[in-house]
C-alpha cells in the first residue's frame, strides 16, 4: 500500500469561475486487480495494455485505487510529484522474484485485462481473497511462478534419447558380459 501526502492548495476552477482550496490529505492507494478492474469497468478498454492514459484516465487510476472513498477535488490536487510517486509504486516489482526470460508469453498476443488475470487465477488455482488486493506485479510474479511450476518438463530431444540409450545398452553389455 502507497500512503501519499497531497499537500494543500489553491487552485482556480474556470467552469465554477472560482478559487478552489483544498486542505491536505493522506491518501491509502492500491495498484491491486481489484483497482484495474474498477478502472477498466469505467474506461473500457485494458489498463495494462494501453500505456499511454491521458491525463483525466491517470487520475480517475489514482481514484479507483483509493482504499476510502475521496473528495474528486482531492483527486484533482495530485501533484506532479505525487505522480512520479505513484508512477514508482506502479513500477514496483514488489518481489524478490526475479525471471531470467524477459519475454512474457502473453506480450502482443491479447490485449491483458482484469478478466483475464481472473482467468489465470482461477487456472492457476490461487484464491481471489486476499490475492486480488495485493500489488498486481506481486500477483503477476505470482501467476508466472506457477505457470512455471506447472509446466511439464521438456520432452528429451533425440540426441539426449540416443545418448540415454547407448548408456543403458552399455551398462546391460557389462551386467550380462556379452558383446550385443
Amino acid at each position: 500500500m502507497l500512503e501519499l501526502k497531497i499537500p494543500e492548495r489553491e487552485f482556480y476552477d474556470e467552469q465554477k469561475q472560482e478559487f478552489i482550496y483544498t486542505k491536505a490529505h493522506t491518501l491509502h492507494l492500491e495498484h491491486s486487480l481489484m483497482s484495474i478492474s474498477k478502472w477498466e469497468s469505467k474506461w473500457h478498454k485494458s489498463y495494462i495494455s494501453n500505456p499511454n492514459k491521458t491525463l483525466e484516465e491517470a487520475l480517475d487510476y489514482v481514484r479507483c485505487m483509493c482504499i476510502t472513498k475521496v473528495d474528486p477535488e482531492v483527486i484533482n490536487s495530485i501533484t506532479t510529484d505525487n505522480l512520479k510517486t505513484i508512477d514508482e509504486y506502479i513500477g514496483n516489482p514488489m518481489t524478490a522474484v526475479y525471471f531470467f526470460d524477459n519475454d512474457d508469453d502473453t506480450a502482443g498476443k491479447e490485449s491483458i485485462t482484469s478478466e483475464l488475470i481472473y482467468y489465470w487465477m482461477i487456472t492457476n488455482q490461487i484464491p481471489f481473497d486476499p490475492c486480488e488486493k495485493w500489488h498486481l506485479n506481486r500477483l503477476i510474479a505470482l501467476i508466472r511462478v506457477c505457470s512455471i511450476k506447472n509446466t511439464p518438463p521438456d520432452k528429451m530431444n533425440k540426441a539426449n534419447v540416443m545418448k540415454r540409450n547407448r548408456a543403458l545398452n552399455e551398462a546391460r553389455l557389462k551386467k550380462y558380459h556379452t558383446k550385443g
